[in-house]
Protein backbone atom coordinates (compact mmCIF):
# COMPACT_ATOMS: atom_id res chain seq x y z
CA UNK A 1 0.00 0.00 0.00
CA UNK A 2 1.44 3.54 -0.52
CA UNK A 3 2.91 5.20 2.17
CA UNK A 4 3.37 8.86 2.77
CA UNK A 5 7.20 9.68 4.15
CA UNK A 6 9.00 12.78 6.01
CA UNK A 7 12.29 13.31 3.95
CA UNK A 8 15.07 14.04 5.70
CA UNK A 9 15.91 17.45 5.82
CA UNK A 10 18.55 19.84 6.96
CA UNK A 11 17.94 23.46 7.47
CA UNK A 12 20.11 26.44 7.70
CA UNK A 13 20.59 30.02 6.93
CA UNK A 14 21.62 29.31 3.44
CA UNK A 15 18.82 27.47 2.85
CA UNK A 16 16.85 24.19 3.29
CA UNK A 17 18.47 20.34 1.44
CA UNK A 18 15.73 17.73 1.83
CA UNK A 19 17.36 14.25 1.03
CA UNK A 20 15.92 11.43 -1.18
CA UNK A 21 17.76 8.48 -0.22
CA UNK A 22 17.16 4.44 0.56
CA UNK A 23 13.08 5.46 -0.06
CA UNK A 24 12.34 2.86 -2.84
CA UNK A 25 14.02 -0.67 -3.55
CA UNK A 26 16.95 -0.99 -6.50
CA UNK A 27 18.58 1.65 -8.05
CA UNK A 28 16.63 5.56 -9.76
CA UNK A 29 16.23 4.45 -13.52
CA UNK A 30 13.99 7.15 -14.32
CA UNK A 31 13.02 10.58 -13.39
CA UNK A 32 10.20 13.06 -14.48
CA UNK A 33 7.86 15.89 -13.42
CA UNK A 34 4.49 16.58 -14.51
CA UNK A 35 3.44 20.84 -14.31
CA UNK A 36 0.67 22.94 -15.53
CA UNK A 37 -1.57 19.81 -15.09
CA UNK A 38 -4.43 21.72 -14.22
CA UNK A 39 -7.19 20.29 -12.83
CA UNK A 40 -6.99 17.20 -14.92
CA UNK A 41 -6.60 14.00 -14.35
CA UNK A 42 -3.12 12.10 -14.58
CA UNK A 43 -2.21 8.20 -14.28
CA UNK A 44 -5.16 5.87 -14.08
CA UNK A 45 -3.00 2.40 -13.63
CA UNK A 46 -0.69 0.24 -11.65
CA UNK A 47 2.23 -1.46 -12.63
CA UNK A 48 3.58 -5.04 -12.96
CA UNK A 49 7.08 -4.21 -11.66
CA UNK A 50 7.75 -0.46 -10.70
CA UNK A 51 7.99 1.29 -7.62
CA UNK A 52 7.01 5.10 -7.72
CA UNK A 53 8.26 8.00 -5.32
CA UNK A 54 6.10 11.13 -5.93
CA UNK A 55 7.25 14.21 -4.61
CA UNK A 56 4.78 17.75 -5.24
CA UNK A 57 7.80 20.36 -5.64
CA UNK A 58 5.73 23.03 -5.61
CA UNK A 59 1.91 23.82 -5.42
CA UNK A 60 -0.05 20.78 -4.03
CA UNK A 61 -1.98 17.53 -5.77
CA UNK A 62 -4.17 14.90 -5.02
CA UNK A 63 -3.14 10.89 -5.31
CA UNK A 64 -6.14 8.51 -4.87
CA UNK A 65 -4.58 5.03 -4.73
CA UNK A 66 -6.32 1.76 -4.18
CA UNK A 67 -4.02 -1.74 -4.21
CA UNK A 68 -7.08 -4.16 -4.21
CA UNK A 69 -7.99 -4.13 -0.96
CA UNK A 70 -7.92 -0.51 0.65
CA UNK A 71 -8.61 3.23 -1.08
CA UNK A 72 -6.58 6.17 0.46
CA UNK A 73 -6.31 9.41 -1.20
CA UNK A 74 -3.65 11.80 -0.27
CA UNK A 75 -2.71 15.65 -0.42
CA UNK A 76 1.05 16.32 -1.47
CA UNK A 77 1.54 20.19 -0.44
CA UNK A 78 5.15 20.20 0.76
CA UNK A 79 8.72 19.25 -0.82
CA UNK A 80 9.11 17.47 2.47
CA UNK A 81 6.57 14.80 1.81
CA UNK A 82 7.33 11.72 -0.37
CA UNK A 83 4.33 9.13 -1.64
CA UNK A 84 5.57 5.66 -2.28
CA UNK A 85 3.52 4.09 -4.49
CA UNK A 86 3.79 -0.29 -4.99
CA UNK A 87 3.74 -1.73 -8.14
CA UNK A 88 -0.04 -3.01 -6.93
CA UNK A 89 -0.74 0.60 -6.40
CA UNK A 90 -3.50 1.47 -9.00
CA UNK A 91 -3.29 5.46 -8.75
CA UNK A 92 -4.93 9.08 -10.23
CA UNK A 93 -3.39 12.23 -9.54
CA UNK A 94 -5.57 15.20 -10.14
CA UNK A 95 -6.29 19.09 -8.80
CA UNK A 96 -2.86 20.37 -9.12
CA UNK A 97 -2.27 23.73 -8.05
CA UNK A 98 -1.26 26.41 -11.15
CA UNK A 99 2.18 25.98 -9.72
CA UNK A 100 2.20 22.31 -8.82
CA UNK A 101 5.36 20.52 -9.94
CA UNK A 102 4.85 16.69 -9.42
CA UNK A 103 8.08 15.20 -9.29
CA UNK A 104 8.08 11.50 -9.79
CA UNK A 105 11.45 8.71 -9.21
CA UNK A 106 11.16 5.07 -10.38
CA UNK A 107 13.25 2.22 -10.06
CA UNK A 108 12.01 1.48 -13.66
CA UNK A 109 12.75 2.44 -17.22
CA UNK A 110 9.78 3.33 -18.82
CA UNK A 111 8.21 -0.22 -20.28
CA UNK A 112 4.49 0.37 -21.73
CA UNK A 113 3.97 -3.71 -21.15
CA UNK A 114 4.85 -3.18 -17.25
CA UNK A 115 1.44 -0.68 -17.13
CA UNK A 116 -1.75 -2.24 -15.97
CA UNK A 117 -4.88 0.07 -16.81
CA UNK A 118 -7.57 -2.19 -15.11
CA UNK A 119 -8.57 -0.53 -12.08
CA UNK A 120 -9.38 -3.01 -9.11
CA UNK A 121 -13.24 -3.84 -9.11
CA UNK A 122 -13.49 -2.53 -5.72
CA UNK A 123 -12.70 0.69 -6.67
CA UNK A 124 -14.29 4.34 -5.61
CA UNK A 125 -12.61 6.47 -7.11
CA UNK A 126 -15.50 8.17 -9.24
CA UNK A 127 -17.76 8.36 -5.93
CA UNK A 128 -15.12 9.62 -3.80
CA UNK A 129 -12.59 11.51 -5.25
CA UNK A 130 -14.44 13.34 -8.69
CA UNK A 131 -18.04 13.77 -6.78
CA UNK A 132 -15.93 15.68 -4.32
CA UNK A 133 -15.33 18.00 -6.20
CA UNK A 134 -18.04 18.95 -7.30
CA UNK A 135 -19.88 19.55 -3.92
Amino acid sequence: MAKLYELKTFESNTGNLTVFEGIIPGVIQRVFYIYEAGHTARAGHRHHRTWQALVCLSGSCRVYNNNGTQEDTFLLTNPRQCLVLQPEDWHIMDSFSDDAILLVISNELYDKNDYIYEPYPNGNYVDRVLMADSE
